[in-house]
């Protein structure tokens, strides 16, 4: 018997060695939903600008992103990422992917999708369901200053831009359209957002409203409030937006 123990010990040995390599491997994927390490990079969100043009019948711009410019797509992305929208495990391993503009004609917005998935998802009760729902409009709103500052900036300095062009000795074709769809770009990217937290809005609201049916909960109270906060910095951002060109999204639910 202790040959044999001494012969499965080194198997079991390396089982759980492999086991746990692979385990700190996965954690390597990032946490709290953030994206992996090797998986970033300081232009990793330059697609929103060719994303929102190409939407509409645009062209990018071939300039490089400045440092303001870069920093309001970094700060873009989470909100027109929809909540929910990837499961606990491929957060984890830092699943991320470009989103398409909501000027597609393919896109519709379903305004009762998040609330079906905070239902739907397994959770120990429903408190944790009113506890997810206030903490993802507890974030939109504490992302909601940080963005539109970054918006402030970048519209100023693209009216300076603007401004500076006739000015310009010798301003090639080539260079005044690669301005002029930069300066598109990011009022598209900022209207996008717009239209982001105004869809969170309706749908956060009709996630609470089924919660309160299936399962009337003290914590209503609290999203309900959170909600409306959210809906007031949303009517009223530092920076309008107006749908370009006349094309609605489209919407159900």
């Amino acid at each position: 018997m202790p040959d044999v123990i001494r012969q499965i010990r080194p198997v079991v040995t390396a089982i759980l060695l492999a086991f746990t390599g692979a385990t700190l491997a996965a954690c390597s994927g990032g946490d709290f939903g953030r994206t992996r390490a090797d998986m970033r990079s300081d232009d990793m969100h330059s697609w929103l600008g060719a994303e929102v043009t190409s939407s509409v019948g645009l062209k990018p711009s071939r300039f490089q992103l400045t440092d303001e410019e870069r920093q309001l797509r970094d700060l873009a992305y989470p909100m027109i990422e929809p909540p929910l929208s990837r499961p606990a495990w491929k957060s984890v391993f830092g699943d991320y992917k470009a989103l398409p503009s909501p000027w597609r004609q393919k896109i519709v917005f379903d305004r009762t999708m998040y609330g079906r998935t905070l239902i739907d998802e397994p959770h120990r009760s429903h408190s944790s369901r009113y506890a997810q729902l206030i903490e993802d409009v507890r974030n939109d709103t504490t992302r909601f200053e940080p963005f539109f500052g970054c918006a402030i900036r970048v519209i100023d300095l693209d009216k300076k831009r603007n401004a500076s062009m006739a000015r310009v000795s010798g301003l090639s074709p080539a260079e005044r359209a690669d301005a002029i769809e930069r300066m598109q770009e990011n009022s598209l990217i900022i209207q996008w957002v717009q239209l982001s937290l105004e869809q969170r809005v309706s749908s956060y609201r009709w996630a609470l409203e089924r919660l309160v049916i299936q399962a009337p909960d003290g914590m209503a109270a609290d999203a309900d409030r959170l909600i409306g906060e959210l809906a007031a910095q949303t009517a009223n951002p530092p920076v309008a937006a107006q749908p370009p060109y006349g094309r609605a999204v489209v919407s159900k639910g």
